[in-house]
């Protein structure tokens, strides 16, 4: 019998939506696989297919049949990265090089090594750095609003972007299940 692809073009849309409209630098993407091969593979096509639309695929952690994928945007990571208060939290964190080539390999070690899951992962899928900074500084308490993350600074700004990002993936749901292909919402 045939497996099945471990990342498929649905579970694609429906994690990382707003990330392939082109509103969002970053999503994750959990997912289970049953070969490494057939997920590098794949890994492989899905760059191949949305490489020439500004969206990479990288794999962020692969463990014992569990893979934690980020698909993102170059260039919009490359702004959030310059970004002051983005530069001034990761440097905190003890990154260096603030650069992609120097950030993505940390965030790969501390998610491969620590103990807890690295809460600055959230400067890169597009989250406030003041809730970043929030979300650490109250260990995960005390925030003021729940959403696509915990907010802990301006909560009517944080509202509208989580209703932005759930209406997107609703019309990207309902437009992949009518048969468009993954490259056509993918926008450039």
């Amino acid at each position: 019998m045939e497996q099945t692809a471990p990342i498929p073009d649905k579970r694609i849309v429906r994690g990382a939506a707003p990330t392939l409209a082109g509103i969002k630098t970053g999503s994750l993407l959990p997912c289970r696989y049953e070969s490494r091969e057939r997920l590098i593979c794949r890994i492989r096509q899905v760059n191949s297919r949305l490489g020439g639309k500004g969206v990479r695929l990288l794999p962020l952690r692969i463990d014992r049949g569990f893979a934690l994928l980020y698909l993102y945007r170059p260039d919009r990571l490359r702004q959030d990265l310059a970004s002051s208060e983005v530069r001034a939290l990761l440097t905190e964190m003890g990154y260096n090089d603030l650069r992609i080539g120097g950030c993505l390999p940390v965030l790969m070690r501390r998610l491969r090594w620590q103990e807890h899951f690295p809460h600055e992962i959230g400067l890169f899928l597009s989250y406030p750095p003041e809730d970043v900074r929030g979300f650490i500084c109250h260990e995960g308490k005390n925030s003021k609003y729940t959403g696509c993350w915990k907010v802990y600074g301006d909560v009517e700004q944080s509202r509208r972007r989580f209703e932005r990002y759930h209406r997107c993936t609703e019309r990207y749901c309902r437009a992949l299940a009518m048969g468009v292909p993954l490259e056509r919402l993918t926008v450039s």
